[in-house]
């Protein structure tokens, strides 16, 4: 598993915190849709439906691709076939949206009018606009274990930290509001950038991939918990 870690975070996350997002798929113009073969989203930059917000697993939700977006979606969100002109008009399966956006018909069940929660953000789009982003690990209590994900403090939020499991998610699973913690810096540990957010007696402890991008993410942190929402108003 370290093995694995490690390499899909050469592969993934440090282009991305060096050089910027690399994860983000041009998306195709509406009226493009079905007349030329989309960018598929890579299946290991998701880990839940981009339609409905769903989880995969490896038995009842399994992954698939839109034909006409490039989403990567359930099944029951692409069980609907449209005919596709970069195809030769031959059928192909496609999501519900673009389904309805083809051919005007509509379906029983319509998600277009659930609130957004708070958490309904998607990582590529706040990436886009954010005051920094890449991979970082989240420590456990002890200080043993964590789990990896993408993690953003968006330009139109700046004082929360959102928290995705994958740079593709349309939802993100948890969040942390920043202001009034503290930032601390911890001495490297075999290999390991390690800093922390501290507030009274919650504690959150990260793993950055080098030196460079820790103290970017201090830096940042730093700036959302004393109220900084414009770098101008560091001065």
């Amino acid at each position: 598993q370290d093995a694995i870690d490690r390499r899909e975070k050469r592969n993934e996350t440090f282009k991305t915190a060096v050089h910027g997002l690399e994860t983000d798929t041009p998306a195709l113009k509406t009226e493009e849709l079905g007349r030329r073969a989309p960018q598929w989203v890579r299946d290991n930059l998701v880990t839940m439906c981009m339609r409905c917000k769903e989880p995969f697993n490896a038995i009842t939700r399994r992954r698939h691709h839109c034909r006409a977006c490039g989403y990567v979606v359930c099944a029951r969100c692409s069980d609907y076939k449209v005919e596709l002109q970069y195809d030769g008009n031959r059928p192909n399966r496609v999501c519900q949206e673009c389904y309805i956006f083809l051919t005007g018909h509509t379906v029983l069940e319509d998600r277009e009018g659930k609130h957004k929660g708070i958490l309904e953000k998607g990582a590529a789009e706040v990436s886009r606009r954010s005051l920094l982003c890449s991979s970082l690990q989240l420590l456990d209590k002890n200080g043993k274990g964590g789990t990896r994900g993408w993690f953003v403090i968006p330009q139109d939020d700046p004082l929360v930290l959102y928290i995705y499991a994958a740079p593709q998610d349309v939802r993100a699973h948890t969040s942390i509001p920043l202001l009034g913690y503290q930032v601390r810096d911890m001495p490297q540990s075999e290999s390991r950038h390690l800093f922390q957010l501290a507030q009274s007696r919650q504690v959150f402890t990260f793993v950055a991939d080098t030196e460079e991008l820790k103290r970017r993410w201090m830096k940042a942190m730093a700036r959302s918990a004393a109220g900084i929402t414009h770098p101008e108003e560091e001065d």
